[in-house]
């Protein structure tokens, strides 16, 4: 289109382009057959497209938004040959996976690798930022399943799906609080530990006298240490408090509710 064929003014250009006004009837057409045989497509694939994607099948989904906006809008482009590209991506994402199945390698290749987060407490700072996450990134996802500390956690993995799974320690010690530092009021209800510190980078947990809060962290060489937080249980019998060592069916995290 040259320079002198442009008008702000010119209202059918900008909303039809250059096409004619029943088009519109041939957009519609093409529209509803692309998405009928998308649908048909999508089903083949199975049903792992309704869950969460893994890299392949996020490419894939792409793809298929790319693949199907052409025949759709067009007016010189046919329908078969946007067809026969959907086609060959169905085809295309059954024989990887195929080969993904047959040979560990390849879908170590196409899917990507476990990564582990979180070992007995401790954050695997190398791996994390390998992934690209950040330390709050994690401690929020924590938080949302009423985790306040890293002792409570045995491994959490990043899946090669960009699932986050956690298991828990069977005999939860202390360790970094994930609690916000700008929120006193529930850090100030949190039970901690008198005699360890745990290391404010990564949650290695020493002992307050084997330091004078200067030396380096023996796990990241970080020297930024805080109050390790402990896990809280119900009263024994006699009344008295019982801190860690504390079974997980028996494990109440004390996440009092403040009210205004």
């Amino acid at each position: 289109m040259k320079k002198e064929d442009i008008h702000l003014w010119d209202i059918q250009r900008i909303l039809l382009g250059d096409a004619p006004v029943v088009f519109l009837v041939e957009v519609f057409l093409r529209s509803v057959f692309i998405f009928l045989f998308l649908l048909v497509i999508v089903r083949l694939l199975g049903k792992r497209m309704n869950a969460q994607l893994s890299l392949t099948e996020m490419s894939i989904m792409i793809m298929l938004g790319a693949i199907v906006s052409a025949p759709m809008q067009d007016p010189i482009r046919g329908l078969l040959p946007g067809v026969v590209i959907l086609l060959c991506v169905f085809v295309a994402l059954r024989g990887v996976n195929r080969l993904s199945v047959a040979y560990a390698k390849v879908e170590r290749l196409v899917q990507g690798d476990v990564r582990l987060f979180v070992k007995d407490g401790v954050l695997q700072l190398n791996q994390i930022c390998q992934e690209g996450f950040e330390r709050e990134q994690i401690f929020a996802h924590l938080r949302s399943k009423k985790i306040t500390h890293l002792g409570q956690l045995s491994r959490v993995y990043l899946e090669a799906c960009g699932i986050v799974s956690i298991y828990h320690s069977d005999k939860p010690k202390p360790g970094l609080s994930l609690l916000p530092f700008t929120d006193q009021v529930i850090v100030n209800r949190q039970s901690s530990s008198d005699a360890l510190l745990a290391c404010h980078s990564c949650g290695w947990v020493i002992r307050e006298k084997d330091t004078d809060q200067q030396v380096s962290c023996p796990n990241c060489q970080a020297n930024s240490w805080t109050k390790a937080l402990i896990t809280e249980v119900p009263p024994s019998k006699d009344g008295s408090p019982v801190f860690e060592e504390a079974n997980e069916d028996s494990q109440k995290i004390i996440f009092s509710s403040y009210k205004h």
